[in-house]
């Protein structure tokens, strides 16, 4: 099992959300965050005044799959989530080591 964890931009989300629904994905869990990498911010004006703004608004979507869905919901987000600029986003994954579903008691693949 492997949980992947993207960082998007937020006006990406329903493509990707429709996207990963089609590869069946079942459970996403998504979160507003703020932050920067590359990107390191933007100028904006407001009221005449330059203000810059260091963390810019992200979403993160915590994603629990089997290890063979992994390559497909890697390419799935990144082929909705890729404009070809700087602040694109990442994705993160790492082993998934036991999974419990709190009403029934499954485990592991069976709570996915």
């Amino acid at each position: 099992m492997k949980f992947v964890t993207a960082i998007l931009r937020p006006h990406q989300l329903d493509d990707v959300r429709e996207s990963l629904s089609a590869l069946g994905v079942s459970g996403v869990t998504v979160t507003e965050v703020k932050g920067f990498g590359r990107q390191k911010g933007h100028t904006e004006l407001y009221r005449g005044a330059e203000y810059h703004i260091d963390f810019l608004p992200k979403v993160k979507l915590e994603i629990a799959i089997s290890a063979s869905q992994l390559e497909e919901v890697i390419e799935a987000i990144s082929s909705v989530a890729n404009s070809g600029k700087v602040g694109d986003g990442k994705i993160f994954v790492t082993n998934l080591e036991k999974v419990v579903r709190i009403r029934t008691g499954e485990t592991d693949q069976d709570a996915l």
